[in-house]
């Protein structure tokens, strides 16, 4: 890796996803803020661009790069590992997740209100998440498996109702940049995830669990903006001018 502190965060993730966990440990955005270069995330946020540098380096340095598991993916393979893994995994710990919160919020309100708001927060996180999941599966992704069928067997693919894949990716990075967003100001509200001294179990078992949500989500959503969508915009306009 190159010019790491001039070169963009998400092209970084996305040509070695293994850095994710780093940016992820600085509350350095990848995904819907990842065309900031590292010198400009890292002023923003009063992180030292030196340790973050260091790390990189590091990573670089030990371990072989994989980014071709994601960036060599068919997109419709890509589409399905997104489902199977992320969209799976949102709809397993929401349940969880909502009653956990909810239930810090009526037990430790009075005392921490900061929980009265995340559980609300994260409430409408879960709501829009779930009708995003299913615009994505019943809309774009059918879209997207057909442009990758037809290309594959060099055959005509339809030109679809909403006229381009442009316009409901317009809509999901909206929809991502939101969701982050939300996350964002929950993980301000506690501290970045650091309970208080007199938590009780659910209360520290709450904040794993959103730390752990908001770690998916931004792998997630990398996935989705920074690999997936750019590439199935060029693959459109290969197959329909």
């Amino acid at each position: 890796m190159n010019d790491l502190s001039t070169s963009t965060i998400k092209e970084i993730v996305t040509n070695d996803f293994r850095t994710a966990a780093i940016f992820e440990k600085y509350s350095l955005d990848f995904c819907c803020g990842g065309a900031k270069t590292i010198q400009q995330a890292c002023k923003e946020k009063a992180v030292d661009v030196s340790l973050v540098l260091a790390e990189l380096e590091s990573t670089s340095s030990h371990i072989p790069g994989n980014e071709s598991r994601f960036t060599g993916m068919e997109l419709d393979e890509l589409t399905g590992y997104i489902v199977n893994t992320h969209h799976k995994y949102v709809r397993t710990a929401l349940p969880s997740l909502l009653a956990h919160t909810r239930k810090v919020a009526s037990v430790h309100g009075e005392r921490h209100p900061e929980v009265i708001e995340i559980a609300d927060r994260f409430a409408v996180v879960a709501e829009e998440l779930q009708k995003h999941m299913m615009k994505e599966e019943h809309i774009l992704f059918p879209y997207v498996a057909a442009l990758a069928k037809a290309s594959r067997d060099k055959t005509r693919v339809q030109r679809p109702p909403f006229q381009s894949a442009e316009n409901p990716i317009r809509m999901m990075e909206a929809e991502h940049k939101f969701a982050g967003d939300e996350m964002y100001e929950i993980r301000s509200l506690s501290f970045g995830y650091t309970p208080p001294a007199d938590a009780c179990t659910t209360f520290k078992v709450s904040y794993q669990e959103l730390q752990h949500f908001e770690f998916d989500l931004h792998n997630h959503v990398h996935l989705e903006n920074n690999i997936l969508f750019p590439n199935v915009v060029t693959l459109e306009k290969q197959m329909l001018g």
